[in-house]
């Protein structure tokens, strides 16, 4: 007998399955939330890869659960599936972990250990997936209906807990503990790699208390075969064949009628289905442009607080607890006494619309975004922007271009980068540079799509000018990007928090990445004495800021210029983006589960339920082809999803118009009547199975 939980009808053995589900989602999302940063800055792929492998892992993640079912019913059983894929859950995790330890192997080693950790997670997280919530429900007796169903809640629950305890401490992990040098992503990756053997090993621990059903064989392979078995025998068809009303119908001569009703009845679901996608391809960007995003944006709340760009995945975890019973308890019945017939496939539509209005916000943002990003330079030009060291103001032409037509201020912040015309790939141009009357001349060689800093600087034997490339790209993490120009005598030794920098006399340092923050009292070391601290002042999100240090009454002062600007949109107008893409989720996601369980019968729901997670796979694949395929303007792409959805939404609520909701119980009812009996002919069924129309649909949304 099952044992139960302190006198209730719950059996104690629900206790390990919520545990195991709640770390399994937590290391899936934990892993999950960090990964676009991963490829990003760890494995140096530019945004589009990263975005592109993103959503290819995402897919397989979703495909894979047709494997795990099949696996499950026709094999080994729930039980044995979920022990054996989760060993290769973990398997995948450990090698993800090693794969962000830089001092193992190569960039070659590090790609191939991720790619294969990635495979083997996706087939693990996959594969148990149909598997984890159907052994839970299991544990019920039939007669425990109520039960069953709050079960179902705080499974959810667990998930959504998971999710978004994840996405909170694993960027935490990333980006505030250090490790190799650098953010330590071996962290970020090992943490969701021991919730995973937690959750294997608890799974395990309840191994005697589960109710197990044996493996009953798989009715999607069934369905398959029952499809082409059909698709077969009309094309062999001769012309002596009788003509049947439906092309399953060739399939009688096999398969039961009641399997061809039902196979029938799914079909009608799956065509609504084929629009769908469209939603998941906006949907799972929260991941990958939407964290690309949110680099380049100012993430300080405050004085105090500082948002890591991987953390605001979490507010979907977040407002999706929040938004389900306001919408279940308050909106869906208010919306009712306004008269208003609510059917889920209408509450489909408007979350599609919703979504796209989600990503029109994110249009919005990512045009302001873009205004303190550096443009490159095209094909037979070049940047250029000057520092006037040379004590007064000078006057700078380069060849026949004329970038700067006002002078040139001592220590002047240059306002932006000018362009300068080469023509060709590069080009030696004459710099010309005015001082107290005087006209200097230097030669420079500049190099088309390049950006260059002028040093413009007075010595005894007139003025010298010196050319350096810039880096114009905002860092991967939002990080500002620092470096020193050391005008005084001495060699200096600069620590800007974690960061070193050794800075020659006359020399420009190398850019570095350093953490955002207030630097008043910076310490120095010079090669001949001490040196008093540095007051850098605030340095910013997404900025890149060249120091030049002078000699001034016998003692080294900062002169901070800022080469690319700060991040100037606060990543808080992210949250009306989040809020929508959630609401958006609530009304299609949660109802379409709804939806398509409510419409098939009862040994279908699986495979309407295998069917339903294949639409997230592809709609995965959409995000894929537009990110390595388009080639467009951030801005640009989601304006153009956007578009897209809001078509598809057109087509789906045409095709929504013409569906008709059916009873699946009814179909039950037919042939519990006519059990005993011989089966009507095709006609009588046709009629029966007509009367199982209905009209009148649920306007709730379940957990």
């Amino acid at each position: 007998m099952t044992k139960k939980l302190c006198g209730t009808n719950y059996p104690t053995s629900i206790c390990f399955i919520v545990v195991n589900e709640f770390c399994e989602r937590f290391s899936y999302y934990g892993m999950k939330a960090v990964l676009t940063l991963y490829f990003l800055t760890y494995l140096k792929w530019d945004r589009d890869l990263s975005t592109a492998i993103y959503h290819a892992f995402s897919s397989l993640c979703y495909f894979t659960p047709i494997l795990g079912a099949v696996i499950a019913d026709s094999w080994l059983g729930k039980f044995k599936t979920i022990i054996y894929l989760s060993i290769v859950y973990v398997i995948g995790h450990v090698v993800k972990s090693v794969a962000a330890i830089p001092t193992v192997g190569n960039t070659d080693v590090h790609i191939s250990l991720s790619m294969v950790g990635l495979i083997l997670i996706a087939f693990g997280t996959g594969g148990i997936k149909p598997c984890v919530a159907a052994l839970g429900g299991d544990q019920f007796e039939e007669e425990n209906v109520t039960e069953r169903q709050k079960f179902f809640s705080i499974f959810y629950m667990s998930i959504n807990a998971g999710s978004l305890l994840s996405t909170i401490i694993t960027p935490m992990l990333r980006g505030d503990v250090k490790c190799f040098g650098n953010d330590c992503y071996a962290l970020a990756f090992g943490v969701p790699a021991i919730l995973m053997i937690v959750a294997t090993v608890v799974f395990f621990a309840g191994s005697g208390l589960y109710k197990r059903t044996p493996p009953q064989g798989n009715v999607l392979l069934e369905v398959c075969n029952c499809i082409g078995f059909a698709i077969k025998k009309r094309s062999k068809r001769s012309k002596h064949d009788p003509p049947r009303k439906h092309w399953l119908d060739w399939a009688e001569d096999k398969y039961s009628k009641r399997l061809i009703q039902e196979i029938k009845m799914v079909l009608r679901v799956l065509v609504l289905f084929i629009p769908l996608p469209m939603f998941w391809a906006l949907f799972d960007q929260q991941g990958s442009r939407w964290t690309l995003q949110a680099t380049r944006m100012n993430m300080a709340f405050g004085d105090s607080f500082v948002i890591k760009p991987d953390q605001m995945q979490m507010l979907n975890a977040l407002m999706i607890l929040l938004f389900v019973p306001i919408f279940d308890l308050i909106l869906y019945p208010l919306v009712g006494l306004c008269r208003i017939k609510i059917t889920p496939l209408r509450k489909m539509a408007v979350g599609m619309i919703i979504a796209a209005l989600a990503f029109g916000a994110a249009t919005v943002v990512e045009v302001n975004v873009v205004e303190t990003v550096v443009t490159p330079a095209p094909a037979g030009k070049c940047l250029l922007q000057a520092y006037n060291l040379a004590g007064g103001d000078v006057n700078v032409t380069v060849g026949s271009n004329n970038p700067f037509p006002a002078p040139i201020r001592h220590l002047q912040d240059p306002p932006q980068y000018e362009t300068v015309t080469l023509g060709e790939t590069s080009k030696n141009l004459t710099i010309q540079v005015t001082f107290n009357g005087e006209t200097s001349e230097c030669l420079q060689k500049f190099e088309e799509k390049k950006a260059y800093s002028l040093i413009v600087d007075s010595v005894i034997t007139g003025i010298q000018c010196k050319l350096v490339e810039d880096n114009i790209q905002k860092s991967d993490d939002g990080n500002p990007f620092l470096r020193f120009l050391n005008k005084g005598p001495d060699a200096i030794t600069i620590l800007v928090g974690d960061v070193e920098f050794f800075v020659p006399s006359g020399v420009m340092s190398l850019n570095k990445s350093v953490s955002r923050g207030e630097y008043p009292h910076v310490t120095c070391t010079l090669a001949s004495g001490t040196c008093p601290h540095l007051n850098l002042g605030l340095l910013d999100f997404g900025a890149s800021y060249t120091v030049i240090l002078m000699e001034e009454s016998g003692k080294l002062v900062p002169h901070k210029m800022e080469d690319v600007q700060a991040n100037n949109v606060h990543i808080a107008w992210q949250i009306p983006q989040y809020v929508l893409i959630t609401v958006g989720e609530v009304m299609f996601s949660i109802t379409g589960l709804e939806f398509s369980y409510s419409q098939a019968p009862a040994n279908m729901k699986s495979v309407l339920q295998a069917c339903w997670l294949l639409t997230v796979a592809f709609g995965n694949v959409i995000v894929l082809i537009v990110a390595e395929g388009a080639g467009l303007e951030q801005w640009i792409e989601f304006l153009l999803f956007a578009g897209m959805l809001l078509g598809v939404c057109i087509i789906f609520s045409i095709m929504a118009s013409f569906y008709t909701y059916v009873d699946p119980s009814e179909l039950d009812k037919i042939y519990l009547e006519d059990s005993g009996k011989e089966e009507d002919d095709h006609d009588d069924l046709k009629k029966m199975t007509d009367d199982m129309e209905l009209n009148k649909t649920g306007k709730s949304t379940r957990l």
